[in-house]
This record gives structure tokens, sequence and C-alpha cells, in this order.
């Protein structure tokens, strides 16, 4: 009798290879076959935690006739594991076509969770526990980039885009054209890895510091955009800069202090020079 395959989805790291759940290894290590968007990079991943089960190349341009063959073994009784190149399968990543053929043949798909770059970002956001569109990733050429971002300009929830490097300034413009300049938005830039970046700001500063360095245009992103309305004003500026200023550099404050009240940089910088000579004043 042959025993009923099991198609596990499986959630992998998407920067620190230490982000994999005790399950999942457990589940690459007992499948017949694992099968990866892209073997060369899955290969690292397995290395690094003493996997040796043997992979397929799982991808967009093969996933229909790589589906054909993955049925024929899941046939047998063998069960699979996909991964993705990083996070959780089918999220903007190949997946669907395997999983639906699981389900259409009755054989059971199991998810085994962990870390996605969409859950990654909101959770360390200002933007938590706000209701969220997840949208992937925007259409390249800029017509229909704008078309679409038009499309969602109705909805009353964060905005979620995945981003390539070489297209981050022109996707920062098109949602500035849409949204205006003064709309906050959360970059993740790198997530869970070495040079890591999270930035609150509005879309104008976004823009601004991605293309006050080439370094700051390269590595994977993800954009969370606020809705229409902007954090509440605060008004009080001097109160906003002294609470500020007992936990931070003056710098620090000023900036922070500039997004709260959207009052001028240098008038802030101003008078937090004149609370610190308040503060500490010169014998």
């Amino acid at each position: 009798m042959i025993t009923q395959p099991i198609l596990y989805v499986v959630a992998t790291p998407i920067g620190n290879l230490s982000d994999i759940t005790l399950r999942a290894l457990d589940v690459l290590r007992s499948v017949a076959l694992i099968a990866a968007e892209d073997t060369r990079h899955a290969s690292g991943l397995l290395r690094h935690h003493k996997i040796q089960t043997p992979l397929i190349s799982y991808h967009h341009h093969n996933e229909h006739q790589k589906t054909d063959h993955l049925q024929q073994i899941m046939s047998q009784g063998a069960s699979i594991a996909l991964i993705s190149d990083a996070g959780t399968p089918g999220i903007s990543d190949p997946g669907e076509v395997l999983i639906r053929m699981a389900w259409a043949q009755g054989w059971r798909v199991i998810p085994i969770p962990g870390a996605c770059a969409v859950t990654t970002l909101i959770s360390a956001s200002p933007l938590a526990g706000h209701p969220f569109y997840f949208e992937g990733f925007l259409p390249a050429k800029d017509q229909a980039r704008a078309k679409r971002l038009a499309e969602l300009g109705e909805q009353p929830y964060t905005l979620i885009f995945y981003e390539a490097p070489h297209r981050l300034l022109s996707t920062l413009k098109a949602l500035i054209n849409q949204f205006g300049p003064h709309r906050f938005l959360c970059l993740g830039k790198e997530l869970t890895k070495v040079f890591e970046t999270i930035r609150w700001a509005p879309l104008e500063e976004q823009l601004a510091w991605a293309q006050s360095h080439p370094n700051h245009q390269k590595g994977e992103f993800i954009l969370a955009l606020g809705k229409t309305e902007t954090p509440q004003k605060v008004h009080n500026t001097e109160l906003a800069l002294t609470v500020l200023m007992e936990k931070l550099s003056l710098k620090d404050a000023v900036q922070i202090a500039h997004i709260w009240t959207e009052c001028p940089k240098n008038e802030l910088y101003e008078q937090a020079l004149q609370l610190t000579k308040k503060i500490n004043p010169n014998p």
C-alpha cells in the first residue's frame, strides 16, 4: 500500500541563517526531496544545517513542467518540501501551481511557518497593529505602475510592496506622484542581515536618503506605506525636544521632533541649542 504523500510548505530565513524553526529543520531532513526556487542558494542553507536531502529546481520558469514531474514522484508516496529563496513560499514566490496540484490530488498540504519579510517589517514599524494590504512587486514599467498605484489610491489600509534595488528610486518617485511627498513610509532594507536598515519618514525624505548614497540603493527592499493621514502633529516643540533630548543626541532629537511637529529642522536645531544652554548653563 502506497503511503499518502505530504507537501510541506516550509518557510526559510530571509537573511540570517539562524532564523529557521526546529520543526522546519526536522521536515527538511525527513522528506524525500526538496523543491527549491534556487538550488545553489538552498544548498548553502542545507550545508549550514548539515542537511543532505536531495534538491530539485522549482521556479517561475519551470513550475508547470516540474509540477508534473513532482506529481509523479509524490504519487509513489514520497513527501516533498517546497522552499523559496527566502521567507515563506507562495508570497511573491513560486508555489501556487504545485500547491494547487497537491490539493487537486487530495494530498495533505502542511505549512511550516517561519520568516516572512512582510510581518518582519510591520512588527518593527509604527504601523504595527494597522490593517494592511500586501501588493508584492509593482509593475516594472512606469505607465503600468502609475495605473496600479492609482487603483490602490483609495485603499484605507497600509500598502506593502516588495521592490528590487534598481527600481527603488523610480518606485519612490511614483509613490510621491500618487500620494504626495508627506505621506509616511516605513522602508526596510536587507532585513535580518548585517546591514539591516529600517526607516520611518515622509516619502520625500525617503527619496532624498535613497539618492544620497549609492549604497542606499543596494539590497532587498520592502516598503510599507502608511494610510492617508500622517502621525498626529505635536504642537509643543519645546516639550517634544525636552522629552527626546533626555534619551537621544541633539541631532537625533531634532530629526524625530521634525517628524512629530513638521517644524523646520533649522528652527528646531536652534531651539534645541537654547534648551541645552538652559539645562546645562555655562559656569
